[in-house]
């Protein structure tokens, strides 16, 4: 797991980050008509958020799958993003990155925020070789999702059917227009460095000629 094989990428501004939900439609409806999750959305389980649309299309099958068929953009503040990234454990164990097992099980146990890594996909949703992100939110985190970090939800069924279209007729080059700007996230203050693993710096010449391997 390394830097340059998981990076987030999303279309974001200088205060908010989109991330992309589906919904069966009694959901996602009244959820872009209002600007707000309505009352029977559940805040009491957790929910994943994806910043990457072409994950989501492939999650919900380009909106065609069952009780996914409404998909919703969902503007949130950066700072709650971030705040979400930093109380964050990984759903699974890397050495090298965690002190031992026990370790992670105890702090993905306590985290109200989880992360996946999952294979990025590309206009015919087949895997690529680099991660896209998921963030899983429960308890506290659901509860600032839905009431202090959204700021606009929007229904973006009709783009993805737009997308899937073109994709169908082959004319990627039109579909790949049409997708949403996604860029890599700025992480420069080491905000992913408990989620991930950074790449081994490279040997300088000293310590090659230094090594086992070059003194034979």
């Amino acid at each position: 797991m390394t830097e340059t094989t998981h990076q987030i990428r999303a279309l974001y501004t200088a205060s908010t980050v989109t991330v992309y939900q589906a919904y069966r439609p009694e959901i996602g409806l009244p959820a872009a008509r209002d600007g707000r999750f309505p009352v029977d959305w559940r805040r009491d389980r957790m929910t994943w958020i994806k910043p990457s649309f072409l994950w989501m299309m492939y999650r919900s099958g380009w909106g065609t799958k069952e009780g996914q068929e409404t998909i919703l953009a969902v503007e949130i503040l950066r700072e709650g993003f971030e705040w979400a990234l930093a109380h964050a454990s990984l759903t699974h164990y890397e050495r090298g990155l965690h002190s031992d097992r026990a370790t992670w099980k105890r702090q993905l146990k306590q985290a109200a925020v989880r992360v996946q890594w999952d294979p990025e996909r590309d206009l015919r949703l087949q895997p690529l070789p680099y991660r896209s992100l998921q963030l899983g939110l429960a308890d506290d985190a659901v509860r600032r999702y839905a009431d202090t970090w959204t700021v606009g939800i929007r229904d973006v069924t009709e783009l993805a059917h737009e997308v899937h279209s073109r994709v169908r007729e082959e004319d990627l080059d039109t579909a790949r227009q049409l997708l949403p700007r996604e860029c890599p996230y700025p992480d420069d203050d080491g905000l992913l460095d408990h989620l991930r693993r950074r790449p081994r710096p490279a040997a300088t010449v000293s310590e090659a000629q230094n090594s086992p391997r070059s003194s034979r």
